[in-house]
């Protein structure tokens, strides 16, 4: 069975230093943990908003070809036992790794997987134009680099945003090669009620691909989770879902249309929930994850479905 860690790197106003600062420190942790805890071989990760780039960074960092060694591992192997050596290295001869460990589940919850820039991806702001308009130019102020980092306004004229080039390999990390490593991916993202993030964002959808909303649950045993659907992989530059014409497609949607483009490389199970009927309807954000048992209770059968689905096989197995 994996085992089970909360990262405690990224606390606080920690969080305003930038996705990439953060996923830096996120590796740093997670490598620690690894080396402290030799018996562990596989490994899966859960992040919510915010924290799901955060992840999404780190293990471009981690991500150990098959028969190659990270920086990140090649820099700590003078301090790793020769008994550790020889597990990594029995490791990644034969598949790819993530920090030396068998990637399993990649799961994000409520994360704004495309930024914040977009049309109803910040709902707080209720989707008025000049709000949504004014807010990139202003977040930096309040969160720092990681504001720049959501809305996209970190790039210039030689190098993109950082959220867009997250969706690829590239010199600062293996982002895509590391996503793909994973057995499964999971985005679970809500379809109402979560005022810090777009359903759109947290899905990978573009505006085109939104169906409708549902609000009754699939399974009484999981009565939130409302829809869930494999995304197929779609190869890149494919003219599949290409539902505008070049000029028609402002520069805020070409952004979008290569993010999801560069995550629909690999494929995705997505789970929308809906918390409508809930009492807290409007902590959605919160509910999803049950950031605290007497606040959010309610989203506890988002959690058994989670637990359920992904890691039920390990659960039974070794016990």
């Amino acid at each position: 069975m994996e085992s089970l860690e909360g990262s405690s790197s990224n606390s606080a106003f920690k969080t305003f230093n930038g996705v990439d600062v953060m996923g830096e420190r996120l590796a740093d942790e997670v490598s620690e943990v690894v080396k402290n805890n030799p018996g562990v071989s596989k490994v899966s990760f859960v992040g919510h908003s915010l924290g799901g780039l955060t992840l999404r960074y780190a293990i471009g960092k981690l991500y150990d070809p098959p028969g190659g060694r990270s920086v990140r591992q090649e820099k700590s192997e003078s301090s790793t036992t020769n008994s550790e050596k020889g597990r990594i290295k029995g490791i990644t001869q034969s598949h790819a790794t993530i920090a030396g460990l068998e990637p399993i589940n990649f799961i994000t919850l409520a994360t704004p997987h495309l930024g914040c820039r977009g049309n109803q991806y910040l709902p707080f702001l209720f989707g008025f134009a000049a709000l949504e308009t004014i807010a990139p130019l202003v977040s930096h102020w309040f969160i720092g680099n990681t504001g720049k980092h959501l809305f996209l306004s970190d790039g210039d004229k030689d190098k993109k945003p950082l959220l867009q080039r997250m969706v690829t390999d590239c010199d600062e990390g293996k982002f895509l090669s590391a996503l793909k490593s994973f057995k499964k991916r999971s985005a679970y993202a809500n379809v109402c009620g979560d005022r810090m993030v777009g359903w759109r964002t947290a899905s990978i959808r573009k505006a085109a691909e939104m169906p409708d909303p549902l609000h009754e649950g699939l399974d009484s045993k999981y009565s939130h989770v409302v829809r869930e659907e494999d995304v197929p992989v779609v190869a890149k530059g494919s003219s599949e879902n290409q539902n505008s014409k070049p000029e028609e497609i402002s520069a805020c949607d070409a952004a979008e249309e290569e993010m999801v483009a560069g995550l629909q490389q690999v494929p995705w199970w997505r789970v929308d929930v809906s918390f409508s009927k809930a009492k807290a309807t409007y902590q959605a954000h919160n509910l999803i994850q049950v950031k605290t048992a007497s606040a959010h209770g309610e989203g506890a059968d988002v959690i058994e479905h989670i637990i359920d689905k992904h890691f039920s096989e390990y659960l039974v197995r070794d016990t």
